[in-house]
């Protein structure tokens, strides 16, 4: 029996994954492919595929964010206008650097080498983030050390900035290379770059990112889908399960402080690097314990974090119950009535 072109068991995994990274989605702001693209490494497509049917997830989960943030005036259109042209770039230089290694047999190790690289690091930040709560990031410096290149034309951003176009180009190509190779979209690394190396207000830089990720994500899908090297079947299941978990993550945002999660956040991060060694350890050396600890790994942590993102929302709306009945019992009973 199929769904959506999958086996049955198959596709209820992906349904339940991207419900879980439709929850981290619309909590956490983030596309969640620094996640899909590992799993499919993890779960045994090939590094192609999974690059680029990771692409084709953040494109479809990127669409509807991008139209709330527009509406909200929430998007710097110069700034998204340089970057997507550096990202373009980059992104068909990723792509051919996939298919090369792919050619050569050596696809599945570099991605997998590369990508542990980028989720312990950022993980990392993030723990480091949370338990400083924010307060020796250094945003302000790195932005005063970026601005003072000068180097012409520049251009005006939010929030008083001004950057020269060369510094945004040179970003958006590294982050667009990334992109091809590893088929993220990413918003884990242009939101903290925008926020913390440009300076400008995070809610502009979410909306920015996300309009950025639209357009890097749509390019890269087609580039990799001329290839064939987009398994529709996942993408749509993937997408089905993250359509309502959007929703809840969304949601979660008015109960939940993001600070209380965000050390789990980057736990999660780490433990997909780990899960991503052990898959390559596990297929090296025929050890099949070690592969299947990297699924577990994988899936079990975004299900945690969902859960707890879950479970403090539903601890939150429960206290605000109980205070609102306690106001009520303390009312005079004339009010009551």
């Amino acid at each position: 029996m199929q769904l959506l072109g999958l086996g049955i068991e198959m596709a209820a995994l992906f349904i339940g994954f991207g419900l879980l990274i439709g929850i981290l989605f619309g909590f956490f702001g983030m596309g969640g492919s620094f996640l899909v693209t590992p799993a499919l490494l993890v779960v045994g497509y090939p590094a192609s595929v999974a690059v680029g049917s990771g692409l084709a997830f953040v494109f479809g989960t990127s669409v509807i964010g991008a139209l709330r943030h527009r509406d909200h005036g929430q998007v710097s259109y110069p700034l998204a206008a340089v970057m997507i042209l550096g990202m373009t770039v980059g992104i068909e230089v990723g792509t051919r650097v996939v298919f090369l290694l792919a050619e050569a047999g050596s696809a599945d190790f570099v991605i997998s080498v590369v990508y542990v690289g980028l989720l312990v690091a950022v993980g990392l930040f993030v723990l480091r983030d949370a338990r400083s709560d924010g307060t020796d990031v250094g945003t302000g410096r790195v932005a005063t050390v970026v601005q003072a290149i000068t180097l012409p034309p520049m251009v005006s951003l939010p929030g008083d900035a001004t950057v020269s176009v060369w510094v945004i180009l040179v970003v958006g190509w590294g982050i667009g290379i990334l992109s091809g190779c590893l088929g993220i979209g990413g918003g884990f690394l242009l939101l903290p770059v925008m926020v913390y190396g440009f300076g400008i207000p995070t809610a502009i830089a979410a909306g920015t990112s996300i309009l950025q990720i639209l357009v890097s994500g749509a390019f890269g899908t087609f580039v990799y889908a001329q290839s064939n090297a987009v398994n529709i079947s996942v993408v749509t299941t993937l997408l089905v399960g993250s359509a309502l978990g959007a929703r809840i993550g969304a949601g979660a945002t008015l109960l939940v402080d993001e600070a209380d999660v965000k050390g789990y956040f980057g736990v999660m991060l780490l433990s997909g690097g780990i899960a991503t060694v052990s898959k390559q350890v596990g297929v090296a050396f025929g050890v099949a314990m070690l592969e299947t600890m990297s699924t577990v790994l994988i899936f079990g942590t975004a299900g945690l974090v969902s859960g707890v993102i879950i479970y403090m929302s539903i601890a939150a709306l429960r206290k605000h119950r109980e205070h609102r009945s306690s106001l009520t019992h303390k009312r005079p009973v004339w009010l009551r009535q």
